[in-house]
């Protein structure tokens, strides 16, 4: 693509970024309803403000991100829709979110847990299950017909899933140990299913088959289903 083009495609998703920031810049409202969302009914004043600052962590990325990824996509020749791009904006936001995330604020108040953390306490069973079964289903797919660039995208989507996941069981509690663990629990569930359809929608853009596209459904039904967690769902 001429770089005349390119800057013009990173502008205007720059500024679609901008315009998604403003308009989902996260207050209390915001913060209250996830809490709730991921299990915590009686949110106090002060899980609400690190829940917002938790979101704030990770929008605040995103314009930057539209702006650079397709300068960068088109460097490394990666071809790509714009439901690839927002998936692999939120992703790496999300992974930015948790290496940030791993040095505690000197003010915040730490809480020690008398449980174990592990990958199984955050995303259940059958996310796992469904994720390796996705990811396998497509690199044999993407192997058969050897197509080794998208095999790479989607071992790197892979890579980067799994920091997020591994991050959020590592980083430094902080708050009501309640609101720490539903923040943390969203943080695995999303990443993996962000991970699941960014493998789906960048190595698999296209149904050439039923087996390709069952692949694809199973990888965005299992995205809805791991990040939009329901409020009776135990953990």
């Amino acid at each position: 693509m001429p770089f005349d083009n390119i800057v013009a495609v990173a502008l205007i998703m720059g500024l679609f970024g901008l315009a998604i920031l403003v308009l989902l810049w996260p207050g209390e409202k915001q913060g209250k309803k996830v809490l709730r969302r991921w299990g915590v009914g009686d949110p106090s004043p002060a899980d609400v403000a690190e829940a917002v600052r938790y979101l704030r962590r990770r929008r605040f990325w995103y314009p930057w991100l539209f702006l650079g990824l397709p300068v960068l996509a088109d460097l490394a020749g990666i071809r790509g829709d714009s439901a690839s791009l927002v998936l692999a904006t939120l992703l790496i936001g999300a992974l930015i979110a948790e290496v940030l995330a791993q040095r505690p604020r000197k003010s915040a108040r730490r809480e020690a847990g008398l449980e174990r953390r592990g990958v199984r306490g955050l995303v259940p069973g059958w996310g796992l299950i469904l994720y390796a079964v996705v990811v396998a289903a497509a690199a044999v797919w993407l192997v058969v017909h050897r197509w080794w660039a998208p095999l790479g995208v989607a071992a790197a989507v892979s890579a980067v899933t799994w920091l997020i996941v591994l991050l959020a069981v590592r980083r430094p509690s902080t708050g009501d140990t309640a609101a720490d663990g539903a923040l943390r629990v969203r943080s695995a569930r999303v990443a993996a299913g962000l991970g699941l359809a960014a493998t789906v929608t960048l190595a698999m853009p296209e149904a050439t088959n039923v087996g390709s596209a069952a692949v694809i459904l199973a990888g965005l039904a299992g995205w809805y289903h791991l990040a939009h967690r329901s409020p009776a769902e135990a953990v």
